[in-house]
């Protein structure tokens, strides 16, 4: 059985929790799109981890972690997430790396740096990873597959001459830059080349043996239906697909294999980088509800840039778990809200005076004001809770209130950072 795990709103949502928990069922755990521009927070027995390329099953020695084709892979940052976690304790896991996800090079992250200044306050907030100029470039077909790290050095150099006649020109021309180095990138290709021979594989011919196995798969996904560049904030977007359905071509496997679609949907709203966000809230009231969300303040894994923050958007929700085809959704982070005496939603949107409770097209969101409904808080810690029914009223109102409104199923619940802290409904 294969199985998505993605999220509902601007990313940040917990999935890397959700994955972990799911990967104790799971044979295989797989990132499908997106690259080190993002990152998931786990916390286990073994402590503390903020991934960003490794797959989430990494805690699992019986998981298989793969990396697929969709992904933006950096490999020095992924060689340092394995060298971290196995410096913490964690038993080298298994990993396999798909013979045609292709390779962030030096200068995509370079590129990305220069346009975001050249932008300055019109940039769109970019982690400054070299997500867009790779994605740019893969789509441009002058990307490295990992597989043709493995050319000889004349073929190499032929296809390095062929990028750079293309990069030297905005470099010198349009950022001032000096000229790409040939020699030395040929020698940052040799070293990725070492970095990645361990783990290379033919991804779709290990997963169609797995699946005619009944093997358990698990596709992890990056960010969420807000950051899809077709069916997001668009242009304050990512640069790959972060719906479920891209599970398919990002693994490489046929898309009906796909049975189960668990979106991971925050009890309340948070963000990274810039864009739309309705239901945003600032000042005081952010900064508390910043101080104690997350495992540890709202703040971003990979940038540590304080995250914006605001109550659970109805509107928003809803469309992303539309637009992943959720069959389950995960309710995390509930256990944060219990300082609170009352708990404000937002369940439409007024545009111009007219409330709706569709998700609008960019040019109609920026205009959108939040329209609030309040709920009572239930004022007391929930972290130890295991079943449902022991939750307190208010608590299980708000659930069931949230639910309500978006129309899709919360079967499990989050109230704690740790693995074991999930309540399963059904």
């Amino acid at each position: 059985m294969v199985k998505a795990v993605v999220g509902a709103n601007w990313g940040d949502e917990g999935k890397g929790k959700i994955t972990d928990t799911l990967a104790d069922g799971a044979d295989i755990v797989i990132r499908f799109q997106g690259g080190a521009n993002a990152g998931h927070t786990i916390v286990n027995e073994y402590g503390k981890f903020a991934l960003h390329t490794l797959p989430s099953g990494v805690f699992h020695q019986r998981v298989m972690n793969i990396i697929g084709n969709g992904v933006a892979l950096n490999l020095p940052i992924l060689t340092g997430e394995l060298r971290t976690i196995e410096e913490q304790g964690v038993p080298a896991p298994q990993l396999m790396i798909s013979d045609r996800c292709q390779v962030v090079m030096p200068y995509h992250i370079l590129f990305d740096q220069c346009e975001e200044e050249r932008l300055g306050k019109a940039s769109f907030g970019s982690t400054k990873s070299g997500i867009a100029p790779f994605y740019s470039d893969k789509y441009a077909k002058i990307g490295f597959q990992v597989s043709e790290l493995f050319m000889d050095d004349e073929a190499l150099m032929e296809k390095i001459e062929h990028v750079c006649a293309q990069k030297d020109v905005l470099l010198v021309h349009l950022y001032k830059k000096d000229p790409i180095d040939k020699k030395a990138l040929l020698e940052t290709i040799h070293e990725y080349r070492e970095m990645v021979r361990p783990y290379v594989g033919n991804v779709p011919e290990y997963l169609e043996k797995a699946i005619k196995e009944g093997k358990t798969i698990l596709l992890e996904g990056q960010l969420g239906t807000m950051k899809d560049p077709d069916h997001g904030i668009y242009p304050m977007v990512t640069s790959s697909s972060t719906l479920a359905a891209f599970g398919a071509i990002g693994a490489g496997i046929p898309p009906y294999e796909i049975r189960q679609i668990v979106v991971v949907n925050k009890a309340y709203s948070s963000a990274v980088g810039a864009g739309e966000f309705t239901s945003e809230i600032f000042g005081q009231e952010a900064e508390e509800l910043r101080r104690r969300g997350g495992d540890g303040g709202e703040y971003g894994a990979t940038t540590g840039r304080p995250r914006r923050v605001g109550w659970y958007d109805c509107v928003a929700s809803k469309y992303g778990c539309r637009l992943q085809g959720a069959t389950d959704v995960a309710l995390t982070v509930l256990d944060v809200l219990g300082y609170l005496d009352e708990i404000p939603v937002c369940v439409a949107y007024d545009i111009d005076g007219v409330q709706t409770t569709e998700f609008p097209v960019t040019r109609e969101l920026a205009k959108a004001k939040p329209v609030w409904k309040k709920l009572p808080g239930w004022k007391c810690d929930i972290r130890g809770i295991r079943r449902y029914e022991d939750l307190p009223e208010n608590c299980r109102a708000y659930i069931e209130f949230l639910e309500e409104q978006i129309g899709y199923p919360i079967t499990m619940i989050s109230n704690g950072p740790e693995r074991h802290d999930i309540i399963y409904r059904k």
